[in-house]
C-alpha cells in the first residue's frame, strides 16, 4: 500500500483496536507497510492477530497483539499499557473497535440494548483514548507530534439505515468527541481526526447486518457506483495518522463514494 506517509511514519509506534480483522486489519497492514511498529488489540481473532504479526515482521517492523474486551473498563487501560510496554511508547492511536450489535428500531431499543451499543462504540473509545493520552502527549513533545484517528460512520452523518438509531447516535457522538479532543489536545501537539466509512465490503460488519439485496440498493445510489473496500478506509487512516506534525485536526474525512458530501 502506497500512502505518501511512509517517511513520516517510519519508526513510529501505533495501537489499533480491533486491528486483526476487517477494516482494522487493513489499517494495521497499511501502518506496517508505512513503516510503523504496530500493536493490535483483538477480542477473539487470535490466529488472525498472530498471522498479522508474522506478516508485519516480514516487512521489518515490530508487531505485537493482545486480547481484550473493550466493554470492560479495566481491559481498556491494560491494552494501552501492554502496547506501550511492547512498543516503548505511543505515537498513533487508531480507535477502530465498534459494531452495530443488532438492528433495532427506536421503539425496540430497550435500556439494556441502548447501553450495550453505547459501551461498545463510544465508551470504549473514550476509555482507550483516556489511557493513551498520557503517552501520546510526551511522544508529541519529544518526537514532533502524535495522532489519534477515530472510526465513525456515514451513519453518524445521516442517521443510519433501518434499525441503526443507537449505532448512528454513537457514531455522531464520535465526531463531536473528535472535535472536542482536537481542541483540548491540539496545544499539546496531539492531532485528533475521524473517518466516516460508508458501505465497505470485505469486512464482517455488512456481511452480518446488510443483506445482499440491500447492499445492491445502496450501491445503486452511490455516485461512484461501487461499494468501498477495507483498503479505501485504510489509506485514509494511514494518511491522517501520518499527519503527526501537520495542520489537520478536528477534521472528518468521508469515505463513502459520494453518498454524503459535507
Amino acid at each position: 500500500m502506497t500512502t505518501g506517509s511512509e517517511g513520516k511514519l517510519r519508526g513510529r509506534r501505533a495501537l489499533v483496536t480491533a486491528g486483526a480483522q476487517g477494516i482494522g486489519l487493513a489499517i494495521s497492514r497499511g501502518l506496517a507497510a508505512a513503516g510503523c511498529d504496530v500493536f493490535v488489540h483483538y477480542r477473539s481473532s487470535r490466529s488472525a492477530a498472530e498471522a498479522f504479526c508474522a506478516e508485519a515482521r516480514e516487512l521489518g517492523v515490530r508487531a505485537g497483539a493482545i486480547a481484550g474486551d473493550l466493554t470492560r473498563p479495566g481491559d481498556c487501560g491494560a491494552i494501552v499499557d501492554a502496547a506501550v510496554s511492547f512498543l516503548g511508547g505511543l505515537d498513533v492511536l487508531v480507535n477502530n473497535a465498534g459494531t452495530l450489535v443488532a438492528r433495532r428500531s427506536f421503539a425496540d431499543a430497550d435500556e439494556a440494548f441502548w447501553a450495550e451499543v453505547m459501551v461498545v462504540n463510544l465508551d470504549s473509545t473514550r476509555r482507550v483514548t483516556f489511557a493513551a493520552m498520557p503517552h501520546l502527549i510526551p511522544a508529541a513533545a519529544e518526537r514532533g507530534g502524535a495522532a489519534v484517528v477515530n472510526l465513525s460512520s456515514v451513519a453518524g452523518r445521516q442517521g443510519g439505515g433501518p434499525g441503526a438509531v443507537a449505532y448512528a447516535t454513537t457514531k455522531g457522538a464520535m465526531l463531536t468527541l473528535t472535535r472536542a479532543l482536537a481542541s483540548e489536545f491540539g496545544p499539546k501537539g496531539v492531532r485528533v481526526n475521524a473517518v466516516t466509512p460508508g458501505l465497505i465490503l470485505g469486512s464482517d460488519f455488512h456481511a452480518r447486518h446488510t443483506p445482499e439485496e440491500a447492499q445492491q440498493r445502496i450501491i445503486a445510489g452511490i455516485p461512484l457506483r461501487r461499494a468501498g473496500t477495507t483498503a479505501d478506509v485504510a489509506r485514509a487512516v494511514v494518511f491522517l495518522a501520518g499527519e503527526l506534525d501537520g495542520f489537520i485536526t478536528g477534521a472528518t474525512l468521508d469515505i463513502n463514494g459520494g453518498v454524503y458530501m459535507a
